[in-house]
């Protein structure tokens, strides 16, 4: 609901509307009651950015993470953090440790205490929808259709792309994957790993489940290794699960890059201090962090006409280091 339409139903206009949900004197008593009456049958609460340049507040985003001792999401975080306080923002930050009860709980209080919301969300756009309560939302990672959303897209396909290429290159005809465990459907970077092969001519199918984290990967290699012992080469969903490759290879004994090539996908800065340093497909996660404060710009800008548009992108590039 928006203010036009507090206003159709209490047949004023947008302006009375106004000075009624801010208490402003030059209204008549009668007048402001039925806004307010129109305004709480609806649903509508006006937005905290609206009255906050009224009164000179501060901005405040609330930040949704799924999971802040994932390095990948930390640095997100850190990059929306610096870019909110560029524009004098505040920002708050929710953890939901990828659990859908905390996200559900994160859902029922962050729409009255913020004016705007950025995060990471598997909740569907109607329960996003329900428990934002009309402030403008930012998906990232995943599109969005209603046009009081934006969102941040991450494209690795290209990346991907150049990783399979790769390592065909370097003589790779086995090469595997260790893909996000814990879904009901396979990955996108899983989909984008299975075209990258397709279009080399080599198999896909040598693909284990890992959790998020480097004792997932750790945990994970020496399954996939037993499932197919012909693969010599892999490719992770993320950077940990990636150095969790890396200690599973050495505690097999395995020499790294000789005997087995691991390319994560993140760019995290991590990457660059293991040993070997880890070969990954990266993440610009600073114009990551930065795009979706831009859109929450955009989007309280006009809180009243949202604009809808297609959701922007982030790519993949491939980043060689000694591990592939």
């Amino acid at each position: 609901m928006t203010i036009h339409d507090v206003a159709r139903s209490a047949g004023v206009s947008r302006q009375t509307v106004s000075r009624a949900l801010n208490d402003k004197g030059e209204i008549q008593g009668a007048t402001k009651q039925r806004v307010l009456d129109a305004a709480r049958e609806l649903g509508y609460q006006p937005s905290r950015f609206a009255r906050g340049l009224v009164r000179q507040d501060t901005v405040t985003i609330g930040l949704v993470i799924p999971d802040l001792l994932n390095p990948f999401f930390t640095e997100v975080a850190a990059a929306a953090l610096e870019a909110a306080g560029l524009r004098g923002w505040h920002v708050v930050v929710h953890d939901t440790s990828d659990d859908p009860d905390k996200e559900r709980a994160t859902l029922r209080v962050i729409g009255s205490q913020v004016d705007a919301v950025i995060g990471y969300f598997s909740s569907s756009e109607e329960e996003i929808d329900r428990g934002t309560r009309g402030v403008p939302v930012v998906l990232v990672g995943r599109e969005h259709r209603s046009p009081r959303f934006s969102s941040i897209r991450i494209d690795g396909a290209d990346g991907i792309g150049a990783a399979v290429g790769h390592l065909v290159a370097r003589g790779h005809r086995r090469i595997g994957m260790l893909d996000h465990a814990g879904r009901p459907e396979p990955s996108d970077r899983r989909a984008w790993f299975a075209a990258a092969a397709a279009a080399h001519g080599v198999a896909a199918d040598a693909v284990a489940g890992a959790r998020q984290s480097v004792e997932g990967g750790e945990a994970a290699l020496p399954r996939l290794l037993a499932a197919h012992p012909d693969v010599t080469a892999v490719l992770t969903f993320n950077d940990v699960i990636a150095v969790g490759a890396l200690r599973a290879a050495r505690r097999l004994g395995m020499r790294v890059p000789g005997d087995l090539a691991v390319v994560g996908f993140d760019g995290l800065r991590l990457g660059d201090l293991v040993e070997p340093a880890l070969t990954t497909v990266a993440l610009d996660i600073g114009r990551l962090g930065a795009l979706a404060v831009d859109e929450a710009a955009r989007l309280l800008s006009a809180p009243e006409h949202p604009v809808p548009g297609a959701a922007l992108e982030v790519h993949g590039t491939l980043l060689p280091r000694a591990s592939a």
